[in-house]
């Protein structure tokens, strides 16, 4: 009798134990536990090798994997396509949730979702959001040799103009002021990235190219001191006490709401060079990839070498980011329909 009430004690024993290692295994994991069991990051780069959104993308490489738990090492990859569109589907649809992929696309993104456009086949206010390392001025250069020198030039000359894609501020804000100011910008589509489409100019295939200011200031700046390009036009809201004597974008709208409808596409620098992962990251593993990356911004180390690089930091935090999307998609349905009837879609 005792043998066998301690042989059912034991069995009972068993089967209460089932239960509760099956319990542990379906527990969330940690931030720790994905890192070191996955070892590496995969950051998606929507553009080639050259441009601002690169350049950011690999200094965060670098350094960001040594702010996280366990310490993975973060790859980059660059992924090009629909003015970077394709990389914000693919880390909203196929990369992995888990925190071990994360990416840097277009500052448009949240306003392609907001207009419609079909190519942004996701919700930008649901990426988990990550942070921003720099704002961004998006800028129109001209090559020496062009006829045309200026924004005004261009209503009576027409210039060619690199297109990286119509997601991107540098094919969008040339058929914006088409329509709005009456000049007579000729896009030259196919170019995938602000690199190519400079190097396009320099060669004499177009008259301009659309890149970051960031951009130039780190690996163009001869073509200005020996005056080879000049810049025509800043992306941004009010002009950049960087570029007191370059004109803003909404400066070339002649009514309210043609300013508004350039203040929109101008005001994507405050998105500038963010981060995201996809949907659904766990909050765990999301507060661990903001505080690393918070604490990564702060790194004497990271801030060193981004001099180094001529670029500037101006973080922001994932909230910040947050809200400054989920306005951009509340744009206006007037702003929206101008846009539409300027774009056909």
């Amino acid at each position: 009798m005792k043998i066998r009430t301690g042989f059912v004690a034991a069995l009972a024993a068993l089967f209460l134990a089932v239960p509760a290692a099956a319990q542990n295994n379906s527990s969330p994991q940690t931030a720790e536990q994905v890192f070191s069991a996955k070892k590496t990051v995969n950051l998606y780069i929507g553009y080639t090798p050259g441009g601002s959104y690169d350049l950011y993308a690999r200094l965060v490489a670098q350094h960001l994997g040594r702010h996280l738990p366990g310490k993975p090492t973060v790859i980059p990859n660059n992924m090009p396509g629909a003015g970077s569109l394709t990389a914000a589907n693919y880390v909203n649809e196929v990369a992995p949730k888990d925190g071990t992929a994360l990416a840097i696309v277009s500052e448009t993104a949240a306003m392609e979702q907001a207009l419609g456009n079909p190519a942004a086949k996701y919700d930008a206010t649901k990426f988990t959001w990550v942070g921003r390392v720099a704002s961004s001025n998006n800028i129109h250069l001209v090559w020496h040799a062009a006829r045309a020198q200026s924004v005004e030039d261009t209503k009576t000359i027409e210039m060619t103009v690199a297109g990286t894609g119509p997601a991107n501020i540098a094919e969008a804000v040339p058929r914006l002021l088409n329509a709005i100011a009456g000049t007579k910008f000729k896009i030259i589509s196919g170019y995938q990235a602000a690199g190519p489409g400079m190097l396009a100019m320099e060669r004499g295939e177009v008259d301009s190219a659309g890149t970051s200011w960031a951009a130039i200031k780190s690996t163009k700046q001869d073509w200005l001191d020996k005056k080879l390009a000049r810049i025509i036009l800043q992306s941004v809201p009010e002009r950049s006490p960087e570029l007191p004597d370059v004109p803003a974008l909404p400066e070339f709208g002649a009514t309210p709401e043609d300013k508004q409808v350039l203040g929109l596409y101008a005001s994507g620098g405050a998105i500038g060079r963010s981060f995201f992962g996809p949907p659904g990251v766990p909050p765990q593993i999301a507060k661990a990839l903001r505080d690393g990356f918070q604490a990564m911004v702060k790194d004497p180390d990271f801030i060193a070498d981004v001099k180094r690089a001529s670029l500037d930091v101006e973080p922001a935090t994932a909230a910040e980011l947050q809200r400054i999307v989920e306005n951009t998609v509340k744009v206006p349905d007037t702003v929206r329909a101008r846009v539409r009837a300027i774009f056909g879609n």
